[in-house]
């Protein structure tokens, strides 16, 4: 006999005008018995299915800081898109300074926070039976426990950092179900507001990176922090955007809730006595095909884009970050024509846990690049609003500042950040390494400020340019090239020196001299070209 699909559109059609939704109070057993006839078809539809976003999954705004990943199987060869990645991508090397060869104090700016979130636990299903004066005991009459709390993400403009963010955020569990067909309170929810310019990633538990980091050191004590994070991979599994898409879009999260088929609370007989009776058995079936679709769907939901949640504007609408789990259901709905006194109800669902990496990248026009000591918080504090700190000794910027450039009443403004001194070798995480780089990942132009007091300003330029990435990532951004201390002795032909080799590049650089307030006005006018402002 030819096997007929059950995932037709004809036959989906049929299913949806002929299913029954389960009825959240007063169920009659007509509607009992059609909700659970109705589960058999939901089984053959929905089992193996590949999973898929939910909708509102689909409009989170992806991060666009990209790394790169290893495909190792996709679709049909594997239920999910395995991927391995860098341990680097899913971790804070500021929370790894204890491993750091190199460290510098980096001040008590907060830029970086791992917070470990958990969603609440679903209330479980009462077994309670309706009692007055005439009966002893009725008709089922339990309700279903109330969902678990959800965690909430939202930018708002009110804050700059990210030092009121805490550790743990816990939302509440859903109350049991109780008598009288009543449902258990939902849990409450935990909004969490962050700065605008805040990525949130998915990222691993920091006690067993740490773990991890020890033991491979011991293993290889010549190896720096940053070469074991970057040459071991972690194992991923990710869905795609879109259905039978294998490029992989968002990390599957999964959580530690009970099996299809399992989660029954019983009173008054064991759970051994109903796995012999063959009419709980046959029901347990049918509710098995419940829990899967509670499965499915929170499968659908459990989801964060791989390169993490920008949340690079205001929203007057949150984020679900963590769903809360399901109330159990009451035994009120498993009274049937053979089930007169269902004397057990359903556990509520798990709630999931989960450790997130909250990482605040300012959002400025422009992004001043340096070696300590070149005088960028001298400049922008002559050409901005901005007081930032200036010393005459290395690393006097310990954390960014931003300040606003006005071009005049009728002319607009643009922003510009300063951020810490790179030095040679930062990208081995020497200095304050280049983590603060990211407050100008977003800028559409690189300032980089150059000093021509140095024996050789134009190879600490090409420093400057290997460390934040070289060339082919310089070239992304609209570059100026700024020669402070122009006043000094030989700076003239020093900085014709550089300006040669911007020439070639197609880049336009200028002298100044901050601290006499020289050319400061053609600057500012050079910096609004720059991201053509004009």
């Amino acid at each position: 006999m030819r096997k007929i699909s059950l995932n037709t559109p004809l036959l989906k059609s049929i299913v949806r005008h002929n299913s029954y939704k389960i009825v959240d109070n007063a169920p009659k057993i007509s509607d009992n018995e059609g909700w659970l006839e109705s589960l058999k078809w939901k089984n053959a539809m929905d089992l193996d299915e590949t999973p898929q976003l939910s909708e509102s999954a689909n409009e989170y705004v992806s991060g666009t800081g990209q790394f790169p990943i290893t495909v190792v199987s996709t679709p049909p060869e594997s239920h999910y898109i395995d991927i391995k990645a860098p341990i680097i991508n899913f971790t804070s090397m500021k929370y790894l300074q204890e491993f750091n060869k190199h460290k510098h104090a980096q001040g008590n700016f907060i830029d970086v926070r791992i917070v470990k979130c958990r969603s609440g636990k679903g209330g479980d299903g009462s077994i309670s039976f309706f009692r007055d004066a005439g009966r002893s005991i009725g008709p089922p009459d339990g309700g279903d426990g109330g969902d678990g709390g959800s965690i909430f993400l939202q930018a708002v403009e009110s804050l700059d950092s990210l030092a009121k963010i805490k550790t743990t955020y816990v939302a509440g569990d859903g109350e049991d179900g109780a008598a009288a067909q009543l449902d258990g309170p939902t849990g409450n929810d935990i909004l969490i507001k962050v700065p605008k310019g805040t990525i949130v990633h998915w990222c691993m538990d920091p006690r067993n990176v740490r773990s991890y980091i020890q033991k491979e050191l011991q293993k290889e004590p010549t190896s720096t922090l940053r070469s074991v994070l970057e040459n071991n991979m972690l194992s991923l599994k990710c869905i795609s955007k879109y259905r039978y898409d294998t490029e992989p879009t968002h990390i599957q999260l999964f959580r530690d809730s009970y099996e299809s088929g399992a989660g029954w609370l019983f009173k008054g007989k064991s759970e051994e006595y109903h796995l012999d009776k063959d009419w709980f058995v046959d029901l347990n079936k049918k509710v098995t095909m419940y829990d899967d679709s509670l499965r499915s769907m929170e499968l659908k939901s459990d989801t964060i884009p791989l390169y993490g949640i920008d949340l690079d504007h205001v929203s007057n609408t949150p984020i679900c970050l963590l769903k809360g789990g399901k109330g159990g259901l009451g035994n009120m709905h498993f009274l049937t024509n053979i089930i007169r006194n269902p004397r057990f109800s359903k556990m509520g669902r798990n709630g999931l846990e989960q450790y997130f990496m909250f990482e605040l990248k300012s959002i400025a026009d422009l992004g001043l690049i340096g070696f300590p000591n070149a005088g960028k918080s001298t400049i922008l504090g002559k050409i901005s609003n901005a007081k930032p700190r200036v010393g005459h000794w290395e690393f006097t910027t310990l954390s960014p500042s931003i300040g606003t450039v006005s071009l005049g009443i009728d002319s607009g403004s643009f922003t510009v950040a300063d951020i810490p001194g790179i030095i040679e070798n930062a990208s081995q995480d020497k200095g304050l390494g280049l983590e603060f780089l990211r407050h100008i990942e977003r800028s559409r132009g690189w300032v980089f400020v150059v000093n021509l007091e140095t024996d050789q300003p134009l190879r600490d330029l090409q420093i400057l340019i290997k460390e934040v990435g070289g060339l082919e990532k310089v070239a992304s951004k609209n570059v100026l090239i700024v020669c402070n201390k122009a006043d000094t002795e030989h700076s003239k032909d020093k900085y014709m020196t550089v300006a040669s080799f911007c020439n070639e590049l197609g880049w336009d650089h200028i002298p100044i001299s901050a601290l006499r307030g020289e050319n400061i006005q053609p600057l500012i006018e050079k910096m609004a070209k720059c991201i053509n402002i004009q």
